[in-house]
């Protein structure tokens, strides 16, 4: 029996920040659902992206017409509030993640202030916009699984093996251990459920494993602590459009609730390894094995599961059937 799902249509909904690898392509997916679209591209102190170069991605085929007819864009600035409530205005969903501004790429210890203040502000405008049902809040999966399970001290002490969405880094490891990716990510996601249970806001968080994409390097601050996540069987990625479709599912789905950890693929073997250390560095690279500390055996890993999403997305239609006309 099919889930239920929400009634799209004349759905009005926001995506922010629409100028990632992520955002330009829900925005496109959602323009095929025959949703209105408002893109908002994230605008750091002037630094404008521009709107006419994001729209022309949306050009050619026979879709092109509906698609500029449906889609509106905006500049955003995470921090600050107003411009979010114009985004915002008339929407009644949500689709946020957070991207670095291009004056500081890279996290670092500092980055987690930063977030933190981003995703308090979408929140709290959310919770003030009457006409917002839900929030799909795009989170980490290095928000999940940082904390004191290596070398099987979890199996140890009689523990449950299985990680899932219900684990959540440990903010003090991560300190230690300067994975600012995961206390960014998780600090961030702590303040948004935080506010969102205190307004009352119904809000669901993807916590995306490392996104597969031809531009991924081993600079991506996803990877920071990648060997050890190869050594736990942690080390989880995700197909840009698997990804996608369980944005749209667990907003479309009125059962969903909570977190949702997304993968669609575990890095636990040496093969994997050696593949994925090829991806991220240059051929001529002497580094590419020792970028993922690729040992002669598979490591003896936990489990990590994603069971929760698959089921909600056991009935999903991930085709642009049914458009919205």
């Amino acid at each position: 029996m099919a889930p239920d799902m929400l009634n799209h249509s004349s759905k009005i909904v926001c995506v922010m920040d629409a100028s990632g690898r992520l955002g330009t392509t829900l925005v496109h997916r959602l323009l095929q659902r025959g949703y209105i679209v408002h893109a908002a591209l994230h605008n750091y102190q002037h630094l404008h992206h521009d709107i006419d170069e994001f729209l022309e991605t949306f050009k050619g085929g026979h879709e092109s017409k509906n698609f500029n007819k449906n889609l509106k864009v905006f500049h955003s600035d995470p921090l600050d509030y107003h411009s979010i409530m114009d985004a915002l205005k008339g929407c009644s969903a949500l689709f946020y993640s957070f991207d670095p501004p291009p004056q500081q790429p890279n996290y670092d210890e500092f980055m987690d202030e930063l977030e933190v203040m981003a995703a308090h502000n979408v929140v709290e405008a959310c919770a003030q916009t009457d006409t917002i049902e839900k929030v799909v809040f795009t989170s980490s999966a290095t928000a999940v699984f940082w904390r004191d399970h290596h070398r099987g001290h979890r199996h140890q002490e009689g523990g449950d093996d299985d990680i899932d969405e219900r684990n959540w880094s440990d903010i003090s490891f991560c300190k230690k251990f300067k994975l600012w990716h995961g206390l960014s990510k998780t600090m961030a996601e702590k303040a948004a459920w935080s506010l969102a249970m205190d307004r009352g806001l119904n809000m669901v968080t993807i916590n995306s494993g490392l996104i597969m994409s031809p531009d991924l390097t081993i600079k991506e601050p996803y990877l920071k602590g990648a060997a050890e996540m190869f050594e736990d069987g942690i080390l989880v990625t995700v197909d840009l459009k698997f990804l996608v479709d369980a944005h749209i599912c667990v907003f479309e789905d009125v059962s969903s609730y909570g977190r949702y950890l997304c993968f669609n693929h575990v890095i636990n073997s040496t093969k994997d390894a050696v593949k994925l250390a090829n991806m991220l560095l240059p051929p001529s690279s002497n580094d590419q094995h020792q970028s993922l500390d690729v040992k002669k055996s598979d490591p003896q890993h936990v489990r990590i599961s994603n069971k929760k999403l698959c089921k909600l997305m056991v009935d999903y239609d991930n085709t642009s059937s049914q458009l919205v006309n």
